[in-house]
């Protein structure tokens, strides 16, 4: 296969796709932080993904949190005890198994993750009524194609934060 060949897909630039994927991405993360807004001070955005899991999720152990969120269980260790102590988990020792910890969410914890996803809901909301009805159809049919050629499942769940399985 030629190095062109290798650039191309079905006779689109390859090189176009990606940027284009890229520059989205860099967008969304941007969306998802700015989202944070009155809570920056409680939680980062890694901390508010552990957050998303256990609201996704509900009782978690600390152990396989660690694997959702693809870190060493120290890392989720140190941010579990931030949430902590920041009222936002509980974490208790597992009944059935005293070596392990058990976490979820505090009432506040939820609200924090209702509070953000409704912000980040109303700022993409607001990104794509720019756009033409044509351009939003063709958006949902890319990101469903998009998310189908990832192994992404469509997300109908109650906090859809664009985070795998979370």
């Amino acid at each position: 296969m030629s190095e062109d060949d290798e650039h191309r897909v079905h006779g689109e630039d390859l090189s176009a796709v990606v940027t284009a994927v890229l520059t989205g991405s860099r967008l969304l993360v941007a969306v998802a932080a700015r989202s944070l807004g009155a809570v920056e001070d409680k939680v980062t955005l890694p901390q508010f993904r552990m957050l998303v899991v256990l609201a996704g999720h509900g009782e978690t152990k600390l152990v396989t949190m660690a694997e959702l969120l693809g870190v060493n269980s120290s890392t989720a260790m140190r941010m579990a005890d931030r949430l902590l102590a920041a009222g936002l988990i509980v974490r208790e020792v597992n009944p059935h198994n005293r070596r392990e910890s058990l976490m979820r969410l505090t009432d506040e914890g939820h609200r924090i993750v209702d509070q953000v996803t409704a912000r980040r809901r109303q700022e993409i909301s607001a990104i794509v009524t720019r756009m033409s009805t044509e351009q939003r159809r063709a958006l949902i049919s890319a990101m469903n194609a998009f998310n189908e050629a990832g192994g992404e499942s469509p997300v109908n769940a109650p906090h859809p934060l664009g985070w795998p399985d979370v």
